[in-house]
């Protein structure tokens, strides 16, 4: 079985792990009602909910 020569230190060992990091989400812009929102997921405007640039219910309570 393998063993390091030398320890690896925290610095070194924190470096490797760097590239790993939160990225903001992606948006789009709904070409029929100009909001902005997150792909392929419903989102509200003025009290109706669309999917897709369609509406799809009028009128629900704002969450």
């Amino acid at each position: 079985m393998a063993h390091p020569k030398r320890k690896t230190s925290k610095s070194r060992r924190d470096k490797r792990r760097t590239h790993y990091k939160a990225e903001a989400p992606g948006l789009t812009v709904c070409k029929e009602t100009g909001a902005v929102h997150r792909p392929h997921h419903a989102y509200t405007v003025d009290g109706n909910l669309y999917y897709n640039g369609k509406l799809i219910v009028e009128h629900t309570a704002a969450v």
